[in-house]
């Protein structure tokens, strides 16, 4: 009985600091990574805009490749609409192009499985000079308290498949 009790102790002493770090860790967070691209800036950008494309380098479409995905509106134009029902790592859900700027793409995710949810992320490629340009990955994630604590893999999570994103994306438009 006694091993019970410290036992008992134990675990609710770890919820008790977890919530306490909870307090201190924001509820909004940004994920982002950048990779260089030896194509001119319009020519990557009016690649990244054209939602078909991520079949060549989205780190999440590729990881399936049973994955169902469907197109709405006029792909690269704002309104359109990426549908994906994957598997258990993908899950299910949405992006809407919501912006596009000659230089900065704006999304709406939504999120159906594994879990409900809305965020909203960004692509931003700059030229470098003539030749070349950055692209940027933006996820813009919001949990509320305790949840924020979720974030912290989130992060680790979404930043290593942005990583393989921007490795995939200069393999594929460097070619």
């Amino acid at each position: 009985m006694r091993i019970l009790k410290k036992i008992l102790i134990f675990i609710l002493a770890l919820i008790g600091l977890l919530l306490v770090v909870a307090l201190f860790i924001p509820n909004n967070y940004t994920v982002t990574h950048t990779v260089t691209i030896n194509k001119p800036q319009k020519e990557v950008y009016d690649f990244v805009k054209t939602l078909k494309n991520q079949e060549e380098w989205s780190s999440w479409v590729l990881s399936d490749p049973n994955i169902k995905l469907t197109y709405t509106g006029v792909d690269g134009t704002v309104g359109a609409k990426q549908t994906w029902k994957g598997n258990e790592d993908v899950g299910e859900g949405s992006q809407t192009i919501t912006k596009l700027d000659g230089e900065r793409i704006d999304i709406d995710l939504h999120f159906i499985k594994p879990f409900e949810g809305y965020s909203k992320g960004a692509s931003i490629i700059k030229a470098v000079n003539a030749n070349s340009c950055t692209h940027t990955e933006e996820f813009y994630g919001t949990e509320s308290y305790p949840k924020n604590l979720m974030s912290i893999l989130a992060k680790k999570f979404i930043g290593d498949a942005f990583e393989k994103n921007g490795e995939n994306l200069k393999k594929a438009i460097e070619k």
